[in-house]
């Protein structure tokens, strides 16, 4: 099938790439001449494990290719894939502008039926305003060509995206009930068959409910981040382990053990702007999303928690003392800073006066260039880019970790503890046992996290 993808960031490159593996003819389009000059000499703008191999092997094997060429893509896809960016506006609502220039770019060099699926992330209704937009360059043109467009949300995690969209859960699909609705439909379904030989993943609804569903899985995986970091915040206080506690309440099938991790909060691209743009559709009909808004602010309460930790340990004025921070992307796996808690930290810990040495296994990059962003000239100057993990903690009073990379969850203690200045770890991911790293002679700061673990009240067999 000849497939085009408009937009080569973390959505639309995963996915002409992997459809590409899947044998379809793929051009992807993309305005940045940069990123196309990237991708066309081999290179990847985006740190995902595993897409630069697919990339590299259907290139090779001709069926994707990348061009600025907005008529080409047109005329080349059946199936026109929108997968640009949705930022939040000045609002929280989501902005629409690069989704309709797409459409209009559609439908400024349409010919013949297009199947148009939005594929971005993008508030109830957006699917009309596509069609509208279409519509009007049709008139323009004096064009009578038709089309249908369809809703395809992605349920792609950074870190794991090749294998979620190789190996989906659910595929959604919303369409409309017209005789071009129901002809884009059989189009998906061919599309998609090769992930139901086995089993149906797919799920068919109309239009704004598949829009309406893919807000709603963000939002209630935020939730369960929120919720469990507000409890881990009183577990602190009333001397709970909430690693025990999640292990616990996991257990019932009801709830699950997935997304219950107390932390430092959650950042990305996703779930902050798909709260906000959700809870800015509901003030749009006049209504009032409590729990969300909740949400949101435990989030943004959250991703200070770290750094009130340090502030409570060695005082308000932190001029003259080093700390060490392990982890700066949001998450492992990626080098995306989006919202990430690090970036807070790192505010935090300057406005108290203290220098820092940083480390990300890969978002070293990425963190040169948003702190410039974020911060001074004089500010940026008070902070190292360290070349390994343990460079970073030469002469720091104690370390922090913001971001659960596999390379940080055993490491030499011993080494730690001769480098730090303070036997001092302040971990905002609990990747260690808080009674394991007292034994250690470590001070260990977690996140709900009692020194009092369940470890030390687990039975022993009598001898």
């Amino acid at each position: 099938m000849k497939i085009t993808i408009i937009g080569t960031g973390y959505v639309g490159l995963v996915t002409g790439a992997c459809l590409a593996e899947l044998g379809n003819d793929v051009f992807c389009l993309d305005l940045d001449q940069g990123k196309i000059d990237l991708l066309n000499q081999g290179g990847i703008p985006i740190h995902e494990p595993g897409l630069d191999q697919v990339v590299a092997r259907n290139r090779a094997a001709g069926r994707l290719r990348f061009s600025t060429d907005v008529a080409a893509s047109v005329a080349h896809g059946d199936v026109q894939f929108i997968a640009v960016g949705t930022p939040p506006d000045e609002d929280g609502s989501a902005d629409l502008r690069y989704v309709l220039a797409a459409a209009r770019n559609i439908g400024r060099h349409m010919g013949g039926f297009k199947v148009i699926v939005d594929k971005s992330t993008v508030p109830v209704g957006t699917g009309e305003r596509v069609a509208a937009a279409l519509r009007e360059e049709l008139q323009t043109r004096g064009a009578r060509q038709d089309f249908s467009v369809v809703s395809n949300p992605e349920f792609l995690k950074e870190g794991a995206a090749v294998e979620d969209f190789m190996r989906p859960d659910r595929i959604v699909i919303g369409h409309d009930a017209t005789p071009a609705g129901l002809k884009a439909a059989a189009t998906m379904k061919l599309l998609y068959a090769p992930f139901n030989r086995h089993h149906e993943r797919t799920f068919w609804m109309d239009l704004r409910s598949a829009e309406f569903t893919k807000y709603a899985a963000n939002a209630m995986l935020a939730t369960r981040i929120s919720f469990m970091n507000e409890l881990a915040n009183l577990a602190d206080h009333v001397g709970v382990d909430i690693e025990a506690v999640r292990r616990g309440i996991g257990s019932d099938p009801r709830i699950g053990h997935s997304f219950l991790y107390a932390g430092a909060g959650y950042g990305g691209s996703c779930f902050p702007k798909d709260v906000q743009a959700l809870e800015r559709t509901a003030r749009h009909y006049t209504q009032d999303l409590l729990i969300l808004r909740a949400v949101e602010a435990v989030n943004d309460k959250q991703k200070l928690v770290l750094g009130r930790k340090v502030l409570s340990r060695f005082g308000a004025n932190l001029a003259g003392k080093h700390f060490a921070i392990w982890g700066l992307a949001f998450k492992p796996d990626t080098d995306d800073m989006r919202e990430a808690p690090a970036r807070m930290l790192v505010r935090q810990l300057l406005d108290a006066g203290a220098t820092l040495a940083v480390y990300d296994p890969v978002a070293m990059a990425e963190a040169r260039r948003v702190l410039a962003l974020d911060l001074s000239a004089a500010e940026l100057a008070r902070v190292r880019f360290a070349d390994s993990p343990m460079d970073a903690l030469t002469g720091a009073e104690a370390l922090v970790i913001v971001t659960e990379w596999k390379a940080f969850r055993s490491p030499d203690f011993d080494q730690i503890k001769a480098a730090l200045r303070q036997a001092v770890i302040f971990d905002g991911r609990n990747l260690f046992e808080p009674l394991a790293m007292s034994e250690a002679g470590f001070e260990y700061h977690g996140i709900g996290r009692s020194v009092l673990t369940s470890r030390k009240y687990q039975p022993r067999l009598a001898a």
